[in-house]
């Protein structure tokens, strides 16, 4: 007998054990064909409907409600019963199921579960589930503001991720729940704020979803942050964006002061979550720095940011803290993939975004009254330091295939997808406050950094990013990292050429319209000589010793013309120097070299 057969032969007088059964057989079976897939969850959902909200005879009876969600879950996992469950009617009746049965939590969830899986496979239903007649956004909201356990905040954070994924379909909604007050607890914002705090000590804890649970309402958070600001009169945050048709406008191109208040406990997850190992990119961490770099970084914010800070500048690097392995993914929730968020686009539109971006006043709200006393900066420095470490260990090349080797290993992703925001989140340091800015430098070239051997061969996050400058397969994190080192040095050429030397920066300033080494000036801070008085080569960056007038025998002659053909065919490489200008090419050309 078919499924559809044994579950259609129920009836309101069969025995609790004959219902059960069925139900764990329908949960529990392989593959359905579509049309009794779709027949079999009508059923199910009319009969839940009969006795749980109409209270009419059914199949079923209130203790067979988790059961029953249970089948229509693993059904509505088939796109065909997504159909099913995609419909107005349906929704409706799910929404109003999760409802109904809060004193059953267990069920309860699983009517949400059923919903979010539906909003994941149907993108109409994302739309659907917004409208008038079911107000599932807003009942998300209500649940969102009730949620008591980790997994209750996850399902109604995942719901009202999917429908917010699109501002277009999703305009009106977001507009609502961030500008209108619901309760005594505030807007859409307010709720975000109060339940990252209670996450935070959920995750320091180890409660079970709890990860989980932070990083679909981080998701939340970030289309929030990137939609709102479109929809709403916003404030430009550089005036070349101002005229960019609403399809071009990303993530940091504006901000609204309805959004203030999400900067503080955004602020204190980042310094306080656990971190995994031996990579600390990882969600919700990750999803937590998506949401920081759309946010200004700015005179009136950077208490929030970066604590008090001491008039001295501190130029011990900050250490990296032991990680925490990360906690196990969530187990039997709705299904975990999630639809693509957008990545390079928006990524590389952001990096051109952050280095034109001005700056700009940001009002605090009155839960940022006692900022925290952790430092941003200090806590993306190390963050940034230990992840390339992982990734780049020693003084490895970061095109080496054993790199992307790694990527997969820890994921399948890349390197540029994993390290970019980070990048730009410290770049956004850089530009909108002057004393994170200095504080980064002097970490990374300290005063009395060891110029005596290359810097581009150091095994530290010094060595690591000159590298990436030279970098052919990550080339977004290469466009990165050099914005981030160029903002570090003031956007100063000069600057960026004095503290790592012309040879290492050239491509990158080549791409910038510098075609040639910058002029040594007097006003630039690059440094001309070590701590020590010694005099740095503005080509390599370290120590330049004095030549002595000594005849040199014919292998130092070839040694040190070989050296020469090394930088020229380095600054080849990089795009600094054009093939027909690179002399050794020439004289190879001209047959003037065997």
């Amino acid at each position: 007998m078919s499924l559809l057969q044994a579950y259609s032969s129920l009836s309101s007088s069969s025995s609790r054990a004959t219902v059960s059964h069925t139900l764990y057989s329908i949960v529990g079976a392989p593959s359905i064909d579509p049309a009794s897939c779709k027949a079999l969850i009508q059923l199910i959902l009319d009969d839940l409907r009969n006795v749980i909200i109409d209270e009419s005879p059914s199949r079923l009876t209130r203790d067979n409600a988790l059961s029953a969600l249970a089948a229509v879950k693993g059904l509505g996992k088939i796109p065909h019963g997504a159909q099913v469950l995609a419909s107005v009617p349906n929704l409706k009746c799910l929404m109003t199921l999760a409802l109904n049965l809060e004193t059953t939590p267990d069920a309860s969830n699983e009517a949400l579960k059923c919903v979010a899986n539906t909003l994941l496979l149907s993108e109409p239903a994302r739309t659907r589930i917004l409208s008038q007649e079911i107000d599932g956004g807003n009942i998300c909201v209500d649940l969102l503001q009730k949620s008591t356990a980790p997994e209750n905040t996850f399902l109604s954070s995942r719901i009202l991720f999917l429908c917010t994924a699109s501002p277009h379909q999703s305009a009106s909604f977001i507009e609502s729940i961030v500008e209108t007050k619901r309760t005594a607890n505030g807007t859409i914002i307010d709720v975000i704020a109060f339940k990252l705090d209670d996450l935070i000590v959920s995750m320091q804890a180890g409660v079970k979803m709890s990860r989980d649970a932070m990083t679909d309402l981080l998701k939340l958070t970030f289309n929030l942050l990137v939609h709102y600001p479109k929809l709403a009169p916003s404030e430009v945050q550089s005036p070349a964006l101002a005229a960019s048709p609403d399809d071009q406008k990303v993530m940091g191109d504006f901000w609204n002061s309805r959004l203030d208040g999400i900067l503080p406990p955004l602020v204190r997850a980042f310094q306080a979550i656990p971190l995994s190992s031996p990579n600390p990119l990882t969600s919700p961490l990750t999803h937590i720095i998506h949401s920081l770099i759309t946010i200004p970084v700015d005179a009136s914010s950077r208490t929030i940011w970066f604590g008090t800070r001491p008039s001295s500048h501190p130029t011990t690097p900050p250490q990296p803290s032991s990680p925490e392995p990360t906690t196990s993914a969530l187990a039997g929730s709705c299904n975990q993939s999630t639809p693509k968020e957008p990545k390079n686009r928006q990524l590389e539109r952001a990096i051109s975004c952050v280095i034109s971006a001005g700056r700009r006043s940001f009002s605090r709200s009155s839960r940022s009254a006692s900022p925290p006393a952790a430092d941003c900066a200090s806590r993306a420095y190390e963050l940034l330091d230990t992840t390339l470490a992982h990734f780049l260990p020693n003084d490895i090349d970061p095109d080496d295939p054993a790199v992307r080797d790694l990527c997969k290993a820890d994921g399948d992703t890349s390197l540029d997808e994993v390290v970019c925001p980070l990048v730009l989140l410290i770049t956004r340091f850089c530009l909108g406050d002057d004393d994170a800015k200095t504080r980064l430098r002097q970490w990374l070239v300290p005063e009395n950094l060891d110029r005596t051997n290359p810097l581009e061969k150091r095994a530290d996050l010094l060595g690591r990013c000159l590298r990436l400058l030279a970098s052919v397969y990550h080339s977004r994190l290469k466009d990165a990292t050099g914005e981030m080192l160029y903002a570090m040095c003031d956007s100063n050429a000069t600057t960026l050429a004095g503290y790592f030397g012309y040879g290492n920066v050239a491509g990158f300033l080549f791409h910038k319209g510098v075609v040639s080494a910058p002029p040594v000036s007097a006003a630039s801070s690059g440094p001309p000589t070590t701590a020590s008085g010694l005099p740095i080569n503005p080509i390599t960056g370290t120590v330049e010793h004095p030549s002595e007038t000594i005849d040199m025998t014919d292998e130092e002659k070839e040694r040190e013309a070989e050296k020469l053909f090394v930088l020229f065919d380095r600054l080849e490489k990089t795009g600094a120097l054009p093939p027909s200008q690179n002399p050794y090419r020439k004289a190879f050309q001209e047959g003037k070299m065997g």
